[in-house]
Order: C-alpha cells, then structure tokens, then sequence
C-alpha cells in the first residue's frame, strides 16, 4: 500500500483541529439587548416562578429567569420577553432577561450580628408599619427597628395602630408623634378604608408588623379578592400567630391603576447587623426637625446628635435616638 493513500483522511483531521479552536475559544461576554422587551414588575415569587405585572397589557404573566441574571425580588422592575398571548397560553413562560435598577432596597438580616441580608421588596414608596393597640401588646422597640429599616432604604414611615377600641392608643401615639410621622388609627370592626385608600392611592406599599396585629385582616378588607389567611393571639404566651408564610403583592381596587399593597410574614424580630447608623441619625434629624429636602453635610452626624442629646427637638426625640442608637450598638437586647 502506497504511503499516498493515507492523503484521504488528512481531512478529518484538519475538521478536528478546528472543531478544537472552536471549543476553546473564550465565550463572548456580550449580551442581547431585548430592545423589544416589556417592562413588568415582580408581584410575586414562589419556587422559582414570577407573577409579573405588565402595564402595557393590565395584566399579570408567569415568567422564568435568564440564567445569567440574578434572583428577582418582589417590587423589581424587569425586562420580559416572550408571546404575550391574554390570556396567557397554558403551560406557557415569559423570561425575565434584566432587572433594571433599583431605586431603593427594604432588607433585614436574621440578627443583629448578622450581615447577610434578606431582602425584602425593591422600588417600594412607603412602609405601613401595623402595631396593635392591645392583644398584642405595641412593642415599641420593634417599631423602631422598622423606622431604622425605612430610614436606611430611604423610603417612607406610615403608622398604623389597629384594634384601639380595645386599649387607648395614646400614650403610644406619644412616643412618636414628635417624629412627625403619618399616624392611622383602626378598630377592629372598622379597618379606616376611606383614610388608607387615601394614603396608598398611587403608591407601592409595603405592611410589616409582628405576627397577629391584623396585617392580613387589613389587605383582606382592602383587597376583598385577596383570601390571606388571619390568625388570633396565643393566650398563653400573647404572641399573634403566624398566617402569612410568604410575602405577595395586591393591586387596590377603588383607587389609582398603579396602588399596590404587599403583605409580608409576620415577624418577632427583625435584624438590622446591614444598617449604617449615619442614615438613621441624618433620617431622624429631617423628621423631628422637619428639614425633609435639605442637605447634611457628610460627617456632621456627631454634631446632630449632639443637638438632640442637648434637647433641641425635645425629651420624646432624646428617647427615640437613644433607644435607636443603642439598637445599632448592639447595647441592649431586643
């Protein structure tokens, strides 16, 4: 056999060696833009599928994420791509290709020592933070430990005590007025929709609360189609019962097209290790001294807290500052 003969499977071995450049070759970081992509946002999350409002349509699609991009939260705007069918194909899902940025963060962590954070809701305008008046007791330390979440995530403080046909609320309402804060008042056969229409027209809401202060009771009054489930209190222990195991948001009937209210779990406590104290000495200073709008100066916190150590803004906002710093310090426990 001539040695000419092997000439017919230099070929093969020339597709080899480029089949091998082609697998070696460094995969291209550049990503589709989507230019045709709808922008939705996230509604709800539940085992990796994402109910996402889309207002082009006024309607809400099931969608997966692009693996390349990271876990959306609820509050998220994002790019969606797909058949936009209404409704929408059985079986069928839209893909979530980019979060667009975010314009604020409401997060805690597990404790205080803890830096790795949950998150809880993106792009939200305003935290309804539920505290019952009586059955369960208010717990004012963990009222201010939303305030320094709602501080930090610069996004609005609104108080809402509900169930105050069964204890006054007024010694409560005392400890933080002075803060300048919103304040709503409810019973419990008379949750105040005229007055929380009002203040969650057009917004994004987000209600956090302990276990058993009638969050879920609120949304259901508010939202008639929303089925949460509610629970009483432990006699026992006065603990309220967790009812809510996931957070999900709710669009409110009766009021603008973009009002929004999210129900999260009911929590006992609510870790704050992620905050920065300057924002909340900066925050506190804007509400009680009502210079919301205006500039600090970076590194003139020292001086603020000097001023309301020194009884500038009065005995109530002494109290709160204190109280909130020696939360951040790790001073005392919860």
């Amino acid at each position: 056999m001539s040695w000419d003969s092997f000439d017919k499977y230099e070929r093969y071995d020339s597709h080899t060696e480029r089949a091998k450049t082609r697998l070696n070759r460094p995969r291209s970081k550049q990503r589709p833009a989507y230019q045709d992509a709808k922008i939705g946002r996230v509604i709800e999350v539940a085992r990796g599928r994402y109910q996402v409002y889309i207002e082009e349509f006024d309607e809400v699609f099931t969608a997966s994420k692009a693996r390349e991009i990271s876990v959306p939260i609820i509050g998220d705007f994002v790019a969606v791509v797909g058949e936009f069918t209404i409704p929408q194909t059985e079986g069928s899902l839209a893909r979530i290709v980019r979060i667009e940025e975010r314009q604020n963060l409401l997060r805690r962590s597990a404790d205080d020592k803890d830096k790795v954070e949950r998150t809880i809701v993106a792009n939200a305008d305003q935290l309804l933070i539920i505290t019952a008046s009586a059955n369960p007791e208010p717990r004012v330390r963990l009222i201010e430990r939303y305030l320094i979440a709602a501080f930090d995530a610069g996004i609005t403080p609104i108080l809402v005590i509900t169930k105050t046909d069964l204890a006054s609320p007024d010694a409560f309402i005392a400890e933080f007025e002075p803060l300048h804060l919103q304040i709503i008042t409810t019973e419990m056969d008379s949750p105040a929709l005229d007055e929380l229409q009002d203040v969650l027209n057009g917004k994004f809401s987000v209600l956090a609360g302990h276990s058993g202060v009638g969050k879920s009771t609120l949304v259901n009054a508010l939202v008639p189609d929303a089925n949460r489930a509610t629970g009483g209190v432990n006699e026992v222990t006065g603990r309220g019962t967790h009812t809510s195991s996931s957070s999900s948001a709710f669009r409110v009937p009766d009021t603008s097209e973009n009002t929004w209210i999210v129900d999260t779990p009911g929590v006992r406590s609510f870790g704050l290790g992620h905050i920065n104290p300057d924002n909340i000495v900066r925050a506190l200073w804007h509400l009680a001294a009502g210079t919301e709008g205006e500039t600090i100066a970076p590194g003139s916190e020292a001086e603020i807290i000097e001023k309301i150590e020194a009884g500038e803004l009065g005995e109530v906002i002494q109290r709160r500052l204190e109280s909130m710093l020696s939360i951040l310090d790790g001073l005392e426990a919860d």
